[in-house]
């Protein structure tokens, strides 16, 4: 049987995906990136903002109606949270919570009428990963969350928190390196709570990654800000740690942040970046930032928008508010007109296309390992443009000729001239 996956929304939803391949394949099934030639697709939603479960609706009908023979299963937060919903939707012939993801192979292969044989189970060298085009992997090392951020329907979806095992995070990215993947991004709903519920922590696991394996690349997804120890700043000087953090602020007025039910004043956030910065020179900090929170007055955006500024970022991720029934946050009162969030937050894609090309600037001259990526661009009679990325996640172009395979090589680049979305740089020893 072919089975085509897709997925909406976060670095972990990427990673389940990754898993559920993994599955498919060990139970005899084979995976394709068409999904018109499939007889069952899979589709991992999202629902972090309205604007998300509005395309899980609509990517279940696109899906539908591209290839109306497939059996179709649908998972993720979106499909958790409007269960009734989603199954209601024209196509969908099984919806599985995020509680049962685990079991989502299992539970698709038994429930649905599934009218094929499955072949030969795969060889664990045949490996999902490539067939669908990546060059890292998403690793999900914990799943949940403890805090309760008033405007979060994730922690709803998601539910309490849970860790995977040392060993086995260390098994699976063992794995992976023998399969030919040299990054790894490890992710999970709350990254930073890893082990709470196993006497153990982050900083214990990635020292255990770094020690029982050989991956050159670790990443780590998002971090709260307010769960990083002492001890974790250490764990950068070993270059096979990635020196990018994506820290989410999400308002740099300490007032908004307190309606927010956020962990973490601006002053707390600016000596974190501090010492990041003095550690590791040319760290990259990107962050997350909501535009139009409840009863944000035009001084605390001015406080907000003069802290982020300030700091300085390499990327952010800009959100401009919605009402999610089930939130705190939903019933707050002032809530701000559309017209003042569209204003802020044009006002701050501005000014982080600035931040983000002054870090392109202040990388200039400097000469990288990039880890290439599987895809190019003509540039020239004979000749294509490739890209990859730094370790502080630059995104790199370099033209080389067209019969050069570079993909999934770690190999130097100086990078020489900063554009809108890439830094252009030249191959070197």
């Amino acid at each position: 049987m072919l089975v085509h996956l897709q997925t909406l929304g976060c670095r972990l939803n990427e990673a389940e995906l990754e898993t559920w391949a993994q599955d498919f394949e060990r139970t005899g099934h084979r995976i394709t990136a068409q999904p018109e030639a499939a007889q069952l697709i899979v589709l991992n939603s999202c629902a972090v903002t309205r604007d998300a479960a509005r395309k899980s609706r609509q990517s279940i009908r696109r899906i539908h109606r591209d290839n109306p023979q497939a059996k179709l299963v649908v998972s993720g937060c979106y499909a958790t949270l409007n269960q009734q919903e989603a199954e209601a939707e024209l196509g969908v012939d099984l919806v599985i919570g995020n509680r049962d993801k685990d079991k989502l192979v299992e539970k698709a292969l038994s429930e649905l009428n599934l009218d094929s044989m499955p072949a030969q189970a795969t060889e664990p060298g045949e490996f999902s990963l490539f067939t669908r085009g990546r060059q890292r992997a998403f690793v999900k090392v914990q799943d949940g969350c403890r805090y309760r951020c008033t405007f979060c329907i994730v922690t709803v979806a998601r539910g309490e928190e849970k860790s995977r095992s040392v060993e086995a995070v260390v098994e699976e990215i063992n794995a992976l390196y023998s399969q030919g993947i040299v990054e790894v991004v490890l992710t999970g709903v709350h990254l930073g709570g890893y082990g709470s519920d196993l006497n153990s922590n982050l900083a214990d696991l990635i020292r255990a990654i770094l020690t029982e394996t050989d991956i050159p690349r670790i990443r780590l997804g998002s971090l709260e800000p307010w769960e990083l120890s002492d001890g974790f700043f250490e764990l950068f000087d070993n270059p096979r740690l990635m020196p990018h953090l994506h820290l989410p602020l999400q308002s740099g007025s300490d007032s908004v942040l307190r309606r927010m039910a956020r962990r973490c004043k601006t002053q707390e956030f600016t000596e974190i970046v501090e010492r990041l910065r003095s550690r590791i020179p040319h760290f990259n900090v990107t962050t997350d930032i909501i535009v139009g929170f409840p009863g944000e007055t035009e001084q605390e955006w001015r406080d907000s928008y003069d802290y982020i500024a300030a700091t300085g970022f390499g990327h952010i991720h800009i959100f401009t508010y919605s009402r999610r029934e089930g939130t705190k946050a939903a019933a707050l009162p002032s809530q701000v007109s559309n017209a003042v969030k569209k204003q802020r937050s044009a006002d701050l894609h501005r000014l982080a296309e600035e931040m983000k090309l002054k870090f392109y600037r202040d990388n200039l001259g400097r000469k990288f390992p990039v880890l290439w990526e599987g895809y190019s661009e003509p540039c020239g009679d004979n000749q294509q443009r490739v890209f990859g990325y730094t370790p502080n996640y630059l995104k790199v172009g370099c033209i080389v000729s067209r019969d050069k395979s570079v993909e999934n090589r770690l190999l130097n680049a100086r990078l020489a001239e900063a554009g809108q979305y890439w830094i252009a740089g030249e191959l070197t020893e």
